[in-house]
């Protein structure tokens, strides 16, 4: 069956940068979009970000744009969310997730990994 497991989460403080990984299995990653959302306490989930499934398309939510990249590694059936200048407000849970098209990669995904917790604060 379909699994998406991300990783790479944690506390840091300001200003800094993460790394989120989202290893994909039970389907063949080339052949979908991936995707980044994130959940704030209290907040609706929101889509971050979106990447086709040939590498040729990215999407960025206006929050994160420019200082988030998304990419992905087919090879190794991986996704990646590279975090920088990270600030309070980007604290949430971070889901990775699938789709067959790229907008519905950030918007309505078929799938959702269980989430890895992001926490920026001094």
């Amino acid at each position: 069956q379909v699994q998406l497991v991300e990783s790479g989460g944690g506390l840091v403080q300001p200003g800094g940068s993460l790394r989120l990984s989202c290893a994909a299995s039970g389907f063949i990653m080339d052949n979908y979009a991936m995707g980044w959302f994130r959940q704030a306490p209290g907040k609706e989930r929101e889509g971050v970000s979106a990447i086709s499934s040939d590498d040729s398309s990215t999407y960025y939510a206006d929050s994160v744009k420019g200082r988030f990249t998304i990419s992905r590694d087919n090879a190794k059936q991986t996704v990646y969310l590279q975090m920088n200048s990270l600030k309070p407000e980007d604290t949430a849970e971070y889901y990775c997730a699938t789709a067959e098209s790229t907008i519905a990669a950030m918007t309505q995904p078929d799938y959702w990994g269980q989430g890895t917790q992001v926490t920026v604060s001094s």
